[in-house]
């Protein structure tokens, strides 16, 4: 439980919900449309010293209200520039070189350096507009748009660590939230670089989100999550961790250098069993069975009837990262919060019989990626699950005429 770490567990309860309760009313007040001053004086915002964990239970307290994920958006921002120097007392600088934690602030560290590197550029083109200048700026936020696998490890290795192991945790999905927000301006703040004639006023609108929204996550990640996670997660907890974010190279952080010397990076295995898997069409080791799934050209996800994913293959090159902290994950928390509608509707529509099948495609720089979701039904017809089913066709379409004869 993510509260029983203090030494003097009533008292840190009683002024722990006073905390709550007051930011809580702080964020509807704004939330509501009422004068942000005279809130910050009603609830004494400014002088009441605030830890991370109170944060937490804020966010569940505003999404136990169902309010809109802009509004809580938009107020968050606001209240972290009020606890600002509040919150950057919580931040932990003593993580040891080989931690998970480590690697994260490091990685943070090395985007931080990158952007006020390429602010430069930045100001050299609003006073000048250059093919030179916007040349350089297409790298830099090349560059940017690979850092985001900082937030596919977060959503991927450390959510669902969080989620098995806080009580409150629904601050993920508005981390989420401003997660695929970067992504969405970055792509954005590229095709401004590229599209002809350049326009400067559509570029400074989009990339001052992006270097906002980069510099809000970090704040947070460093002054309230990863303060808590240090404080409540064990070292097998963050061994786990170690052991996924192999399959993750960050950009900023030698990931496999790091994790090989912490002993984390040891090779996967998989203990199978001589028992044979019989099937109505033959039988297969466990081993063999494996292999099948892997060599398949597509990517594979398997939902039990429990919306509990199960199963995930791993062919050579995935299209969507996936770690095994997320078997047992319920699926809806594996999207971002804006996208699990859809996946509930898909998920109804299966299990009470209306469809067996959705289909979804769309592009990711140089890939055409075609996502399918099957219903899985037993053979007296029982909703068993959604098997996803994820593949690259961009080769696929490009295939005219006929090959009859081995050409290699």
């Amino acid at each position: 439980m993510l509260f029983e770490t203090s030494s003097n567990m009533s008292e840190f309860s009683t002024h722990h919900e006073y905390r709550t309760d007051q930011l809580t009313n702080y964020a509807i007040g704004l939330i509501e449309g009422q004068k942000g001053l005279e809130l910050l004086d009603k609830y004494n915002i400014s002088e009441t010293l605030f830890q991370p964990v109170d944060i937490l239970v804020l966010f569940d307290n505003l999404f136990d209200r169902n309010y809109d994920m802009e509004a809580i958006k938009t107020a968050s921002n606001k209240l972290f520039n009020i606890l600002f120097k509040t919150l950057s007392a919580h931040r932990r600088t003593n993580y040891t070189r080989n931690s998970v934690l480590y690697l994260l602030t490091k990685d943070n560290s090395g985007v931080k350096e990158h952007l006020a590197s390429a602010r430069k550029c930045i100001r050299d083109l609003n006073r000048s507009v250059s093919q030179e200048t916007i040349t350089q700026l297409i790298e830099d936020f090349k560059r940017v748009e690979r850092f985001t696998i900082h937030y596919t490890v977060m959503e991927n290795v450390v959510f669902p660590e969080i989620e098995r192991n806080w009580e409150k945790h629904q601050c993920l999905k508005l981390m989420w939230s401003f997660h695929d927000d970067i992504r969405r301006n970055i792509k954005k703040t590229l095709e401004i670089l590229i599209h002809q004639p350049f326009n400067l006023k559509a570029f400074n609108e989009t990339v001052s989100k992006v270097y906002f929204n980069i510099s809000t996550i970090i704040f947070r990640e460093e002054h309230v999550l990863f303060p808590i996670l240090s404080d409540t997660f064990n070292e097998e907890i963050f061994r786990e961790m170690g052991r996924q974010l192999q399959d993750f190279d960050l950009l900023y952080a030698d990931v496999k250098k790091v994790l090989k010397l912490k002993g984390y990076a040891q090779e996967k295995s998989t203990s199978f069993s001589e028992n044979l898997i019989r099937l109505s069409t033959g039988e297969l080791t466990p081993e063999q069975a494996e292999l099948i799934f892997n060599h398949l050209p597509v990517d594979l996800t398997f939902v039990d009837e429990n919306n509990r994913v199960k199963y995930f293959s791993e062919p050579g090159h995935r299209i969507f990262p996936r770690t095994t902290g997320i078997i047992n994950r319920r699926v809806q928390d594996c999207h971002p919060h804006e996208s699990v509608d859809v996946v509930e509707k898909i998920v109804e529509s299966f299990r009470n019989g209306e469809k067996d099948d959705a289909s979804f495609w769309i592009r990711m720089r140089d890939k055409y990626v075609l996502i399918r979701y099957f219903a899985v039904r037993d053979k007296a017809g029982n909703y068993k699950g959604v098997l996803e089913v994820s593949q690259e066709i961009s080769g696929i379409q490009s295939i005219t005429g006929e090959r009859r004869l081995l050409d290699w």
